[in-house]
């Protein structure tokens, strides 16, 4: 498990997701929207294609009962591939 600091930034986050191997993330995304300040918590499921096989199935199977265990979550996604994560991208879900 890796924790982030409070003043980094939504890229640092996803500059941190590997590229072969699964992962659940929790990250609370700050941002402004017509002047107005606004925060939204996000479960983020890393999925990326490229990843083994067993682990995809260990990471499938076990996604739905640990979301279950978190409280505040906001919007659920999830992403295979760094194209899909980018920052307008992940706020555009949180609109």
């Amino acid at each position: 498990m890796t924790n982030g600091e409070p003043d980094e930034s939504y890229e640092d986050f996803s500059a941190c997701l590997p590229p072969n191997e699964y992962r659940y993330a929790v990250f609370d995304l700050d941002f402004t929207t017509e002047n107005c300040q606004k925060s939204k918590i996000f479960f983020i499921a890393w999925s990326p294609e490229n990843s083994r096989v067993r682990s995809m199935m260990l990471y499938a199977s076990s996604k739905d009962r640990f979301k279950r265990e978190l409280d505040g979550i906001q919007v659920k996604l999830q992403g295979t591939d760094p194209s899909e994560m980018g920052f307008d991208i992940v706020k555009g879900w949180a609109l």
